[in-house]
């Protein structure tokens, strides 16, 4: 296998650097959140794991957006491709928007129904942080949309360059607010808040102005598409599916933490940030892996579909074993950044261990099919997703964590196993074939 492909590289450094920024900075802010209190960190963690529902939603209904611009912009049809976009981004913002409102009106139940268990002190900072950052719902779907289009159309340097600079901003905003200003859990909310709203608005100027394929034009003007939403939702509805009920299941495993206490909460949430930052280069392939998948498909090339999809999660798989590896001798000093409780950091430590020997199925797990949805095979990932979420981690997670008294190591020891029966499931997919054979755009729509 030939081991340096300039297009698998020149899409995928830049998404590299852009998730190393992302990752680091929400890194960052969790350290300063830390050390308002364990009370803090436990707070953004549980309301994070609904944020983060949320902002995987609208991460896939993005895939659909990405996948249609992609295969159009593989045909050479730039104006079906601009039209694409506009149709992604407006519908988009209308979910967004009716997913806020009614957020904001049972935001309080939501919290004393998912966390009642905990310390009236995390509960109360956790409202207080929800209450702000789901005001950013509408701000996160214009950045991730705009961010994908562009990735499906070949452009990562951009995205690249508004993430980088708007995650600077967090860390800064978020400094100021904590440190100076004395704001505590409200500052770390203002300043990922205030962040978004310049990113958001910083992506819609770059449309605006155009880039070398895309351009956002007469904006006031805008009916929607039957024929072009069909093909963005045939991918981005299954993906968004797979999203609410995966993450979802995320949430319910986080509400079995609850209630093993403050000190497994705040452990759960480090590891967490930890393993995403090991997970960088994975979750950059998975980028990659869509949009060019998406390219070659939209042309027709399925034979070079397949090599790319084979190609890329093999160089994750050995990128994501080298970081782990090189990782693992401080897997008992990174949680000292984040903390000085010394049982937090005891437990995030062994936690973290357990990541770095179940990382080399990831790649399978999350990159092969991102690579399917990129073909348009969504609803064979939504059905994978959903059977391995709720059969292997929250079951036997539950089973491990709770029943069997393992604690937080039982609950990730249920994540592992699904990853691992996940990745051998989309294995099998992708060495059949069948996948290859899925139609995302029909001809009448490219013509």
């Amino acid at each position: 296998m030939k081991w340096i492909r300039k297009d698998v590289i020149n899409l995928t450094i830049p998404i590299l650097m852009e998730q190393l920024f992302v990752m680091s900075m929400g890194m960052i802010n969790t350290m300063m959140a830390g050390h308002i209190g364990k009370e803090a960190v436990s707070a953004i963690g549980m309301v994070d794991s609904i944020n983060n529902i949320f902002i995987a939603f609208f991460s896939a209904l993005a895939v659909g957006g990405m996948v249609v611009v992609a295969q159009f912009v593989g045909q050479g049809n730039i104006k079906k491709a601009n039209a694409s976009m506009k149709q992604a981004l407006y519908s988009g913002l209308l979910i967004s928007f009716l997913i806020t409102i009614t957020m904001f009106i049972f935001k309080g139940l939501l919290v004393k129904l998912l966390f009642g268990a905990a310390e009236q002190e995390v509960i109360n900072s956790a409202d207080i942080y929800l209450s702000i950052t789901l005001l950013t719902y509408p701000l996160i779907t214009t950045d991730l949309i705009a961010n994908g289009i562009l990735r499906g159309a070949g452009d990562t340097k951009t995205p690249m360059k508004i993430t980088i600079f708007m995650n600077i901003l967090n860390v800064v905003f978020t400094f100021t607010f904590i440190n100076i200003i004395k704001l505590g859990i409200v500052g770390a909310a203002l300043g990922i808040a205030l962040a978004r709203t310049i990113g958001a608005l910083i992506i819609l100027g770059v449309l605006l102005r155009g880039s070398s394929i895309l351009k956002l034009t007469e904006i006031k003007k805008f009916k929607f598409d039957k024929e072009l939403l069909r093909p963005i939702f045939s991918v981005g509805l299954p993906a968004s599916v797979e999203s609410l009920l995966f993450n979802g299941g995320k949430l319910i495993t986080q509400i079995f933490i609850v209630d093993m206490g403050t000190v497994a909460i705040a452990s759960n949430a480090i590891t967490s940030s930890i393993g995403g930052m090991l997970n960088i280069p994975g979750n950059a392939f998975c980028t990659a892996a869509t949009a060019l998948v998406g390219q070659h498909m939209g042309r027709g090339e399925t034979k070079e579909a397949q090599n790319t999809l084979n190609y890329i999660t093999k160089l994750s798989t050995v990128s994501l074993i080298i970081l782990s590896l090189a990782f693992l001798p401080f897997s008992g000093v990174f949680p000292r950044l984040y903390t000085s409780n010394a049982d937090i950091i005891k437990l995030t430590a062994h936690a973290c261990i357990l990541y770095v020997i179940f990382i080399p199925v990831w790649s399978i797990s999350f990159v092969l099919p991102s690579g399917l949805k990129g073909a348009g095979d969504a609803k064979y990932t939504m059905m994978t997703s959903m059977i391995g979420m709720w059969v292997f981690r929250i079951t036997l997670g539950y089973i491990l964590g709770n029943i069997l008294h393992f604690g937080l190591i039982g609950v990730w020891m249920g994540m592992f196993i699904d990853w691992s029966i996940r990745g051998c499931l989309y294995l099998i997919r992708f060495k059949k074939g069948k996948w290859k054979e899925k139609v995302v755009i029909k001809r009448a729509i490219a013509k």
